[in-house]
């Protein structure tokens, strides 16, 4: 019977997924989520999405990046419900470890986000576009601040051109990318190899 009920709460997750995604993806054209099927899915999924929109730190600029943390918990509980309905065990070191999976999972979007970001800049930069188009001032937005810091920590204030500050920005974005990647896949295998 728990088994069962196990197995119930899985594929309602799963469906759950799909029912967040689809919201998601209807925000982002406008008109497409208008009708009966886009209020319908604006209720059963923006109670849950708008919880994650309350973190500011989850926001930068004009990017809002709640919907991937609201996927990657509901990532968890997939993963979770699925390891006990079809593997029949739980511990404390197998929830450690998929926690520290998701929230990996969640950390490496964003770095691999900025590191496309900082690649696609570097193009424009060395092809000579536009640098006052309306999509680079957006990317300039999100990225600037994370170049800053990661600069900042590099150079220690001296002054650097812009090109260089996004070479340096893409390289250390890449080696946390997979630096980080590792690291994570090494902790996470020791977590779930814990007796308890």
């Amino acid at each position: 019977m728990i088994l069962f009920i196990v197995r119930a709460l899985n594929a309602a997750v799963i469906v759950y997924v799909f029912v967040c995604a689809a919201r998601v993806l209807m925000s982002w054209v406008p008109g497409l989520d208008a009708g009966k099927g886009g209020e319908i899915l604006a209720r059963l999924a923006d109670p849950y999405l708008n919880y994650f929109r309350r973190f500011k730190i989850l926001s930068s600029g004009a990017f809002d990046f709640s919907p991937i943390a609201a996927l990657a918990l509901l990532a968890v509980a997939n993963d979770l419900l699925t390891t006990v309905a079809y593997a029949g065990k739980l511990s404390v070191g197998l929830v450690l470890g998929l926690l520290v999976g998701a929230a990996w999972s969640a950390v490496s979007f964003m770095v691999s986000f900025f590191a496309v970001c900082a690649l696609a800049r570097m193009v424009a930069y060395a092809a000579r576009w536009n640098s006052l188009h309306p999509l680079w001032m957006v990317i300039d937005s999100m990225l600037n601040p994370v170049l800053f810091r990661i600069n900042r920590l590099i150079y220690r204030g001296r002054i650097i051109n812009y090109l260089q500050g996004l070479i340096t920005g893409f390289v250390v974005l890449v080696l946390l990318r997979t630096g980080g990647g590792a690291l994570v896949g090494l902790l996470v295998r020791s977590l779930e190899r814990l007796p308890f």
